[in-house]
This record gives structure tokens, sequence and C-alpha cells, in this order.
């Protein structure tokens, strides 16, 4: 399997890339018939803000916004209920005037074992436009896009539907400065994903303080990222293990993303705490 590459992120593709990525896998762990979801529910409904940082200040980069609908079945032709996740990236204010992005990500995800069984790609980053379907054939064993015919393990994800069960697993019993392991396709490629989690803190909120899991994961170093580790992002400690806050350090500056707005949350959301006590 090959090692993670920078699978083109731009300042404003890191909009929906840095949730994902940063999210692909908090645990080592195997294929299962079924997962119990605790964490999120059809409907969920998430916005996020994108900052680019510099010496100049905050400049806002793009917006996130992702979906969860219901979906009997999925294009692959399953028929057993599944989610299908929406996400969408988009640059705004100046970065749109001179290098708009319009992107976006669906993934059908199995409503019980929460794996991919068809994930689309459409994006649109400033003359490069890039379109794909991966369609995710578990009885062979391969993940067959417009492009290339790959053996995947029964336990692949794709990028959004490696977040959502993501959310679902226990983390009663994680150590600080564990690492954790999970394996994902993009780009007709087999990743191993390396994510180290780094303990409970709190974070500031519009909501409040609320107490938060941080995590990092391993990223190629090259054009973009100058640390295997660049990326930070914390959920919260709750069952629904929502992304609320994530931060990258690229070459030049950082990028921020910030949650801004929800709805239709399975679980409320965790209290926030007063830490002046």
């Amino acid at each position: 399997m090959n090692s993670p590459s920078r699978a083109h992120i731009t300042a404003t593709n890191v909009s929906l890339c840095l949730l994902f990525w940063a999210l692909l896998s908090v645990g080592s762990l195997l294929a299962q018939d079924t997962v119990t979801n605790n964490a999120f529910k059809a409907g969920e409904h998430l916005e996020y803000r994108v900052y680019y940082h510099s010496s100049l200040g905050n400049l806002t980069a793009g917006e996130a916004i992702i979906d969860v609908k219901a979906h009997d079945g999925s294009p692959s032709g399953s028929n057993e209920p599944s989610y299908h996740i929406v996400g969408l990236g988009n640059s705004k204010g100046l970065f749109d005037l001179f290098f708009k992005v319009r992107d976006r990500f669906e993934s059908y995800v199995n409503a019980q074992s929460l794996l991919p069984d068809y994930f689309v790609r459409r994006t649109r980053e400033g003359k490069f436009k890039y379109d794909d379907e991966v369609n995710f054939d578990r009885n062979s064993g391969r993940a067959i896009s417009r492009r290339a015919v790959k053996p995947i393990t029964t336990d692949t994800h794709d990028l959004i539907s490696a977040l959502f069960f993501m959310r679902t697993l226990d983390v009663s019993d994680f150590d600080a400065d564990s690492n954790f392991y999970l394996n994902f396709y993009l780009d007709d490629s087999l990743y191993r994903s390396v994510i180290k989690f780094k303990g409970r803190v709190y974070v500031s909120t519009k909501w409040g303080t609320l107490p938060c899991l941080e995590i990092s994961p391993m990223m190629a170093t090259g054009e973009v990222f100058s640390d295997k580790y660049p990326m930070t992002v914390w959920v919260t400690d709750d069952d629904n293990h929502l992304p609320v806050f994530a931060e990258s350090a690229v070459i030049v500056g950082s990028v921020q993303m910030e949650l801004k707005a929800f709805d239709h949350l399975k679980n409320p959301l965790i209290q926030p705490v007063d830490r002046r006590k």
C-alpha cells in the first residue's frame, strides 16, 4: 500500500480535505458486519468556516457543508439501507475571485457496516477539473473507478465514510500519544492512515468551552506540509464526536477551520464548562 500523498490539496480545497484527512482514523479495526452508531443520524447538517492565517491576519478562504441523508441502496446496485453523505467545499471572498473552488464529495455508506458502497468526486479548482466515481465491490475485493480497478482490503473506507465511521468509535480507553490505523482509498490508491490521539482538552467555541478529544493525522511532507503531523483536530468528547475545530500548518501560514452551525445531531451537544471556577 502507498503512503499518503498530497492528493491535490489547495488552500481552499482544505475546507473539505482538512476535515476528511484529519479524521481518517482513530482505531486499528477489522471490517464489521454491524457497527453500533450512537454518533449521527440522517438529517444531520454541519457548516464550517475556513480561514487562511498569515502575518497579514485571517482571510476567509471558504466554507464546507456536510449533509447526511437516508437512502435505499446506492448507485452500485445495492438495495440495502444506506446513508448518502454529501460534502461541499467552496471558496469565498478574495479566494473566490482569484482561485474559484467548487468541490463536491459524495459517499453512499452502508447503514449497518458504515463501509462505503459508492464514492463520487467532483473537483473544480481554478482550471483544474477532476471527476471520478468508485464502486467498492466487496464480493470481489476490488475498487472500480473510471480509470482503474484495484484490490482493496475488507475494511477499506473512502474519505467521507472514514470520518463518520471514526465518530462511532468508543474512545473511553484511549491513552494519550497512542497511534491508530485505518485503510482508505483515494485517487486509485489504497492508503493506511496513522493517527495520534493526543489527549483530552478544552476548546473555546461559539457554544462555550467544550470538552474535546485532540487528534493529529500523519501527512506526507512536500509542497503543502512541512511536518508529518501538521494538523490537529478537536472533536467533542461525547457520543456525537462532533468536529468543532481544526488547524493545519502549511508551508506559509496555517489553515483554520471551525464549526459555525449544526442541526439534527443524534445527541444533545456536550454541555460547556466554566473553567473560571
